[in-house]
């Protein structure tokens, strides 16, 4: 359940807010050399100002193929390739923007807390078949399943502590 809340925090810092973050980009998969390659592997990433983010690439070759998967990706941002560095400068989002990021992450959110509740379905199998089978009276199945079903509310609420500090993140201007 730990991984899970972990992979939701992971995919919140996908999500654009005003400012500009590398990790926007981890999404990102590159064609390269006919394999689909992530964008941190070919590149270096950084931010020099809050709006822009540039990207040095290990192969100069590559920053056409690096500009083309920036361009054909969700994160709504237009490269401007110098020909050694790729800038992409992060315009400061609209309100509309904003709630679509909104949406967005309670999806996210969801997703993380369906694979909780995925979690918890397997472990609460697994004690019911214990104490069918013997290995466990029917009392510490029990148990365990109301122990189980706790841990499943505080990832719950962690994911949504989460969604909420993402929520606040995305529309404070």
């Amino acid at each position: 359940m730990k991984k899970a809340v972990e992979a939701a925090r992971r995919s919140f810092n996908t999500i654009r807010t005003g400012r500009a973050n590398p990790s926007l980009l981890d999404r990102i998969m590159v064609d390269y050399y006919g394999a689909p390659t992530p964008l941190k592997s070919l590149a270096t990433m950084s931010t020099p100002d809050a709006s822009t983010i540039t990207i040095q690439a290990f192969d100069a070759t590559s920053l056409g193929d690096i500009e083309r998967a920036i361009s054909m990706s969700d994160v709504g941002l237009v490269p401007n390739n110098d020909g050694k560095i790729i800038r992409l400068n992060i315009p400061p989002l609209t309100e509309e923007r904003r709630q679509e990021f909104v949406k967005m992450a309670s999806k996210l959110a969801e997703e993380g807390k369906v694979s909780v509740r995925n979690i918890r379905r397997d472990a609460v199998d697994d004690a019911r078949k214990q104490g069918k089978s013997g290995d466990l009276s029917e009392d510490q199945a029990l148990d365990l399943q109301d122990s189980i079903q706790k841990l499943t509310d505080k990832y719950s609420t962690e994911i949504d502590k989460l969604l909420a500090a993402k929520e606040k993140e995305i529309l404070t201007v």
